[in-house]
C-alpha cells in the first residue's frame, strides 16, 4: 500500500470531516447525531457496529486472514466552551454552529484521523491479515465517562484484543510532525469535589460555631505540603484547587463549603498514596473543627503509559515510510490526563501525539480555550504515521506476552 499516495488522495474527506465534526459539536453523553454520523459511515464501508450504551461505538473490520486484533480509538465528546471567532490571529476555516458548546481539545481531528484510516484500510482490505476494532469512545471530558462501559463489553463479550492505538493533536506540536513517547506519556489524574459540612453562625462569635471555612483553609494547606514531604523530588505531583464556593456574607459564618480539584502525577503509586492521604487528611481536619466531610466526586485516571515494544515498532515504522524528520521524541509528558490510560493498562498499546500548530493559520492556541485551533494539515500526517504502524503491526505479529495487564475491576472502579 503506497500510504503517502493514499492518503493524500483522501485528505479533502478527512477535512470534511473534520469540519463536519466540528461545526456540530456535541457535549459529553450527548453525542447522537455525532455517533449516529460515525455509525453510518463505517456501516457504508463494510464494517460491522455495536453501539454501546453511554460508551460509544465499536466497529469491526476483519480482514477474513489470521493474525492479531488491533484496537484503534478516537474520543467523540466536545467542551462547553463558547467558540471565539478567531483562532490566534485570522478568521477560522469553521465554526462551531451549537452555540456553547466547541471540539476546544482537537477531538473532532480524532474522530476524522480514524474515520478516515477505517475507509482506507477497509477499502485495502485485501493487502492486510488480521482484525481491527475501530473505537469511538463517549464522554472522555466529564460525566459518566464512556470509557468504563466500553471496557466491561469487551470483558464480558470475551473479545481478544492484542494491541491498543490512538492519538491526540497537541497544540504546541507543530503541524506535520509526531511524538512518540516511551513509557509515561501523560499524567494520571485524581479528581475530587467535595462538600464540607459544618455548623453556621455569626462572625462575632465565631466560637459557636464549627466553621467549614477554617477546616478547609487548614486542610489545603496542609495537603500543599504533601509533595515537599511525600514525593521522590525525581516525581511529578502537582496539585491544584479549581473551585472553592462558600457563602456569601461578611457577618455570616457559612454552614457548608464546596470545593474542587485535581492532582496529576506520572507515576500511579504517587497518585494513589496522594488520594489516599488526601482522604485520611480531609477527615482528620474536619473532625478538628468539628465537621464532616461529603464526597461528591473522586476520580482516578492511571497514567497513559506506552508498551517499549509497541513504541520501538512505532519509531521503526514510520522512520522506515516517512524518515525521521516527521518524528519529535524529545518532547516531554503531558501533564494532561486521558481516558485511553486505562485501554492502555489492560492492553498493550501506544499513544501518539499528533501535531496541529501552525502560527502562521493562527494554530496554537492551548487545548480547552476559545482560540484553540487545527492545522488540518497536521492531520494528514497523523494519518500517514497512523496507518504506517497499524500496517507493520498486522504485517510483523508482535509477541506481546512481556505485557502484564492492570486489574480492569480496581482501574475502572475510579473512573
Amino acid at each position: 500500500m503506497n500510504i503517502d499516495q493514499i492518503v493524500n488522495q483522501a485528505e479533502p474527506e478527512l477535512i470534511a470531516f473534520r469540519r463536519h465534526f466540528h461545526e456540530y459539536p456535541e457535549l459529553s453523553q450527548q453525542e447522537f447525531n455525532t455517533l449516529d454520523f460515525i455509525k453510518q459511515k463505517l456501516e457504508s464501508w463494510g464494517i460491522s457496529c455495536t453501539q454501546v450504551p453511554q460508551g460509544g461505538i465499536f466497529g469491526v473490520l476483519d480482514s477474513g486472514k489470521p493474525g492479531i486484533t488491533v484496537l484503534m480509538r478516537a474520543d467523540v465528546d466536545a467542551l462547553p466552551v463558547e467558540e471565539n471567532k478567531k483562532n490566534l490571529s485570522t478568521a477560522r476555516c469553521c465554526i462551531s454552529q451549537n452555540k456553547g458548546v466547541m471540539h476546544a481539545c482537537g477531538h473532532d481531528g480524532h474522530m476524522a484521523m480514524l474515520l478516515t484510516e477505517a475507509h482506507i484500510l477497509a477499502s485495502h482490505k485485501e493487502e492486510w491479515d488480521g482484525k481491527i476494532i475501530f473505537m469511538f469512545e463517549q464522554a472522555e471530558e466529564m460525566g459518566k465517562r464512556g470509557i468504563v462501559p466500553l471496557m466491561n463489553y469487551l470483558a464480558d463479550n470475551h473479545i481478544h484484543v492484542d494491541t491498543c492505538f490512538g492519538t491526540h493533536v497537541l497544540w504546541g506540536l507543530p503541524a506535520g510532525k509526531v511524538a512518540i513517547l516511551d513509557g509515561a506519556a501523560m499524567a494520571g489524574a485524581f479528581f475530587f469535589k467535595v462538600k464540607i459540612h459544618g455548623q453556621g453562625g455569626h462572625g462575632s462569635r465565631p466560637d459557636q460555631a464549627c466553621s467549614p471555612i477554617e477546616a478547609f483553609i487548614s486542610f489545603a494547606a496542609e495537603i500543599r505540603n504533601y509533595r515537599m514531604l511525600h514525593v521522590d523530588p525525581a516525581h511529578n505531583l502537582t496539585f491544584s484547587l479549581g473551585m472553592v464556593q462558600a457563602g456569601d456574607t461578611p457577618n455570616v459564618i457559612p454552614s457548608e463549603l464546596t470545593f474542587a480539584g485535581t492532582a496529576r502525577v506520572l507515576d500511579n503509586e504517587d497518585g494513589l498514596k496522594f488520594r489516599k492521604a488526601f482522604f485520611e487528611r480531609l477527615n482528620d481536619f474536619c473532625s478538628l473543627y468539628g465537621c464532616s466531610a461529603e464526597i461528591l466526586t473522586d476520580q482516578y485516571y492511571p497514567v497513559t503509559v506506552n508498551y517499549t515494544p509497541c513504541v520501538t515498532l512505532a519509531r521503526r515504522a514510520i522512520s522506515s515510510a516517512f524518515g525521521n524528520s516527521c518524528m519529535d521524541n524529545a518532547i516531554l509528558p503531558w501533564m494532561a490526563s486521558e481516558t485511553f490510560s486505562a485501554t492502555e493498562s489492560l492492553y498493550p498499546g501506544v499513544f501518539f501525539f499528533t501535531g496541529i500548530q501552525n502560527l502562521e493559520k493562527g494554530c496554537g492556541a492551548p487545548h480547552h480555550t476559545d482560540r484553540f485551533d487545527i492545522d488540518e494539515k497536521g492531520l494528514t500526517a497523523g494519518v500517514k504515521c497512523a496507518l504506517a504502524y497499524i500496517l507493520a503491526l498486522l504485517r510483523e505479529k508482535p509477541d506481546f506476552k512481556g505485557f502484564t495487564p492492570g486489574d480492569r475491576k480496581s482501574i475502572l472502579q475510579l473512573m
